[in-house]
């Protein structure tokens, strides 16, 4: 490695002083010129000796006057990156977390636009605890400004929306009377609202399994007991315990349905599926259904091939979702229309009922676990309230969206509407 590096070094001072003597090859070549002309004039030796080293000495002098290139480069500031010529201002703007810094008497000095968006206009030169009045917040500026040391908290807005942040502060500079501190924001929103999604589900998905199992262990109890020899008791209570049983498969079922879709939503679909062919089949399957309940099911579906990129299975799924939920929840309105359309508009498949209807305060959940409109009716009619779910994840990975209308008195309808279909190579 060292006679590598001696190497490199060698070749490093050979080409410098290459540079060195073409940057000073005009001087030379008048040295040279005048050299000789005082060689061939013919005075003494002892004065051409003396002109001669005058005159290396101006050589010297004028050459050492030539600036250097790697110096030129260094000061010339356009040769840096441009990172390196922004402002610490110009910076702190580009940032989507919230910025703010105030000196030690609380002054707000510098407010970033994120701050500003998120907390509504703070004006320079006010107050910073004027504006944040939590007791922890006000505590977090207070510790840092008397010792120093930075530090955080969990930090909640409940107006306009509710967000939460990860706050945190801490001091600029070492030392000095003009101390300046800063106070960031992590938004942390999404990952509170995940997490109160997990609490609720395991909530919900809990109390879904208690209810038919306290409802199986009793009636074991009872056939253990006073109904040990009453056969009339005896197969009501099995006729009972059987459907508690079907209904915690159907739940197990749907939620390990729910698990698969949602382990899947990062692949993408890639195989061209015929929408025709799948409503049909999904209409022909649950007719006998809708006949049972006194239902028509009316078919408007354009002729010919409406292809989509999908998964065949998980669009049956869809659509036999929302046709069975039409059929059992819009009985009364005898009818259930099923539409294909494929215009200008995009291809769009929809799915109404002429039933109660849904309140308009209730859409906006639907899709949301374990969400029903009214739980007596679900369960009656053996949901588990976890199939517009299934829905909703099946739609997001094929980059479609349903869209729910619903007026109560006059029924409801399910539309998906899929995004543009890329041709088929």
């Amino acid at each position: 490695m060292s006679i590598f590096g001696s190497g490199q070094e060698s070749r490093g001072l050979r080409q410098r002083a290459m540079q060195r003597i073409i940057r000073a090859r005009y001087i030379l070549g008048a040295a040279a010129f005048l050299t000789a002309l005082v060689l061939n004039s013919g005075v003494s030796l002892w004065l051409s000796f003396a002109i001669l080293m005058l005159l290396l000495l101006g050589v010297v002098a004028l050459s050492a006057s030539i600036p250097r290139s790697d110096d030129t480069n260094r000061a010339q500031p356009d040769s840096d990156p441009a990172v390196f010529r922004l402002s610490g201002q110009q910076l702190a703007a580009q940032l989507p977390d919230p910025l703010i810094i105030f000196d030690h008497e609380g002054t707000i000095l510098y407010v970033n636009p994120a701050a500003n968006g998120a907390f509504g206009p703070l004006a320079r030169g006010g107050t910073l605890l004027l504006h944040f009045r939590a007791p922890e917040m006000q505590t977090l500026v207070q510790s840092v400004m008397s010792d120093a040391q930075a530090g955080s908290i969990d930090y909640s807005e409940r107006v306009p929306v509710e967000r939460w942040y990860r706050a945190t502060v801490l001091r600029l500079d070492q030392g000095g009377s003009d101390r300046q501190y800063l106070l960031s924001f992590r938004d942390l929103t999404e990952a509170h609202r995940l997490e109160r999604m997990r609490s609720d589900f395991i909530a919900n998905a809990s109390h879904e399994l208690r209810t038919p199992l306290a409802s199986l262990s009793g009636f074991i109890e009872t056939l253990r007991g006073p109904a040990r020899n009453d056969a009339v008791a005896r197969d009501n209570f099995l006729e009972i315990m059987q459907k508690q049983a079907e209904r915690m498969a159907r739940l197990i079922d749907d939620l390990l349905s729910l698990s698969r879709i949602e382990m899947k939503a990062h692949i993408a679909v890639k195989d061209q599926v015929d929408l025709t062919i799948v409503l049909n089949h999904v209409v022909d399957t649950l007719r006998p259904l809708a006949t049972n309940l006194d239902i028509e099911i009316e078919r408007h579906i354009d002729p010919g091939p409406v292809m989509v990129l999908g998964d065949r299975d998980e669009l049956t799924q869809v659509f036999q979702n929302l046709l069975e939920n039409a059929c059992k929840y819009g009985q009364s309105g005898k009818k259930v229309v099923v539409e294909l359309k494929n215009n200008g508009e995009g291809i769009k498949a929809t799915i109404q009922d002429f039933g109660p209807g849904i309140p308009e305060e209730h859409i906006p959940r639907l899709t949301e676990r374990f969400y029903r409109v009214n739980i007596e009716t679900s369960r009656a009619q053996k949901g588990t309230g976890l199939g517009l779910a299934i829905v909703k994840h099946i739609l997001t990975r094929h980059r479609a969206r349903l869209v729910v209308r619903s007026r109560v008195g006059e029924g409801s309808s399910f539309t998906v509407a899929f995004g543009p279909q890329k041709a088929k190579a």
